[in-house]
């Protein structure tokens, strides 16, 4: 019997889906399209996520999910609950909703989670529940290496072909880094990768999602069986890049990067409760695994 008195089943109530994207689109517009892109994708929200949603003469107006995502921390593998989908309808706020169903998550992640993490532009929502901000850095080097080959291309994700590639390498991905990477994680990744290029070298076997700007390259995710050195990479953009930035934490890459203290678009702060090994090192949680 569920002990639970906000936990909901997305299997259960067949409304429930439509009911909560119309809350979260008050406070994240956009966030039903690129949920609709994950199910397309084949890792739909509703699969991956447990909705603890406060409701009202029926409407749902409070919501925190949960989901899982297996990490590597410090060379262990571990399974970590990610918060995510925080929202409280505007015309509901200020009446303690949030903290009524904030303790009952809590509550149900004690016994399945040494370690919860989210992330958020107002941490002050979090910390009354011992949630803590980690300082993250981003990595730099300089490069003065133009690539001789094209070696990569667009992934193209309504091809079956292209997205069996996706899913058999984001299911059989060596973590980005030992410090703090992602493994089998597909929900999350589809949901913030989903839209964005992903470019594929086929003699490396790698999918890549990176931008370039002028002579700056950013890398924001590495997913494939094995890791290559920078060099690989650069040696296939057939441009010259002068500088790289990564954005997660570059020890299987090579390279004489340096770290920065850094917050992801600006206002995106990593909040961790638990035990987090990786709390004094030099990393980032990368763009595609940030709930």
């Amino acid at each position: 019997m569920n002990q639970y008195h906000f936990k909901r089943s997305f299997y259960e109530d067949p409304t429930l889906s439509d009911q909560l994207f119309n809350l979260l689109e008050t406070s994240f517009p956009g966030i039903s399209r690129a949920a609709e892109t994950g199910r397309m994708l084949g890792a739909a929200w509703e699969d991956a996520s447990t909705p603890f949603i406060h409701f009202y003469n029926d409407i749902a107006v409070t919501h925190v999910g949960v989901l899982e995502i297996p990490m590597q921390i410090m060379g262990q593998t571990v399974t970590v609950g990610g918060i995510h989908g925080v929202c409280t309808h505007p015309e509901f706020r200020r009446r303690g909703y949030y903290r009524e169903v904030m303790t009952e998550v809590l509550d149900y992640c004690a016994s399945r989670y040494g370690t919860l993490i989210l992330t958020t532009s107002q941490p002050e929502f979090y910390q009354p529940f011992g949630f803590r901000v980690v300082k993250e850095h981003i990595f730099s080097t300089k490069s003065d290496l133009t690539g001789l080959i094209n070696g990569f291309r667009l992934v193209n994700t309504s091809d079956p072909h292209d997205l069996k590639l996706l899913h058999r390498l984001l299911e059989t991905r060596e973590p980005v880094s030992n410090i703090v990477g992602v493994l089998h994680e597909k929900a999350v990744f589809f949901v913030n990768e989903g839209t964005k290029p992903l470019h594929y070298a086929e003699d490396l076997d790698l999918i890549v999602s990176m931008k370039i700007k002028n002579t700056q390259l950013m890398l924001f995710d590495v997913v494939g069986t094995r890791i290559c050195n920078l060099t690989a990479i650069l040696e296939r953009i057939p441009q010259r890049i002068e500088e790289v930035i990564t954005y997660f934490s570059c020890d299987h890459l090579g390279g004489d990067f340096q770290a920065f203290s850094h917050v992801f678009e600006g206002d995106s702060l990593l909040m961790v409760r638990g035990l987090f090994a990786a709390e004094e090192k030099q990393f980032m949680l990368p763009r595609s695994a940030r709930c």
